[in-house]
């Protein structure tokens, strides 16, 4: 007769040195084939083209280095490269953009459309720019106002929500996000004590006007804009995370 069977069986031995889990030979990528989206990377070029031709109109208008230090210009400048380089990604069925490279270029366009419509360009606002004395834009200069300040915005933020993966910003990006901004306002105010006093467009922004508000109002209203910046960018990252996601179906 055979011994009988334990119920319980000891457990055999941990080997020394051996991993619970080895890491897997195979990339992501191999398991879930990547999917050209021709449609958005068609989108995203013409994006990028809009911009570019806001931004030549401005420079072959005016003076280049009064254009190129408009936070405008930079932040369409931006906006079109990451654009394109995303339009080449969507293409070639690669790997999209860093989210931290994609939220800033949003975010700094979603600034220059709000700043213009809502301070700029609104007569109710202190720091508007449509007075009795202010000449409003014609011709060339009306088209690339109109396209840099409301038609790249608005189309970024369409790709953003429709074209966009959503979930990939993240919030410990909003103060890093803020330096450009920081940057430019030490840009802005340097510029405008090198350049001689009574030089037009020395400020390029009422609200950063030394010359008629004084250095504490400037940066007064520097905090008051760097912290609705803040919330802008929080408001974006909330959002990125509450809405559904677009790219299942689209191309």
């Amino acid at each position: 007769m055979t011994a009988p069977i334990p119920r319980d069986m000891p457990d055999l031995p941990a080997i020394p040195g051996m991993p619970t889990q080895w890491p897997s030979p195979v990339p992501a990528t191999a398991v879930v084939p990547p999917v050209r989206r021709p449609r958005t990377a068609s989108y995203r070029l013409l994006v990028a083209l809009t911009a570019t031709a806001g931004v030549t109109i401005d420079l072959l208008l005016g003076s280049p280095a009064t254009a190129l230090s408009h936070f405008t210009t930079q932040s369409s400048i931006l906006l079109a490269l990451v654009m394109l380089f995303s339009a080449r990604r969507a293409w070639s069925a690669r790997r999209p953009l860093p989210s931290a490279v994609t939220g800033a270029a949003l975010l700094y366009v979603t600034i220059t459309g709000l700043v213009h419509h809502l301070l700029l360009a609104n007569e109710a606002s202190p720091f508007s720019m449509t007075g009795e004395a202010a000449t409003a834009p014609t011709g060339w200069h009306a088209l690339s106002n109109q396209l840099l300040h409301t038609v790249v915005p608005a189309a970024a933020l369409l790709d953003w929500l429709l074209l966009t993966a959503p979930g990939a910003l993240r919030l410990r990006r909003a103060v890093p996000w803020l330096l450009y901004p920081v940057a430019y306002l030490v840009f802005s105010l340097t510029r405008g004590e090198l350049l001689p006093s009574g030089t037009q467009a020395r400020y390029l922004y009422p609200f950063l006007d030394v010359d008629h508000h004084g250095y504490k109002s400037v940066l007064g209203n520097a905090l008051f804009l760097g912290l609705a910046f803040y919330a802008l960018a929080v408001l974006l990252v909330a959002l990125d995370h509450a809405r559904p996601n677009p790219t299942r179906h689209c191309g």
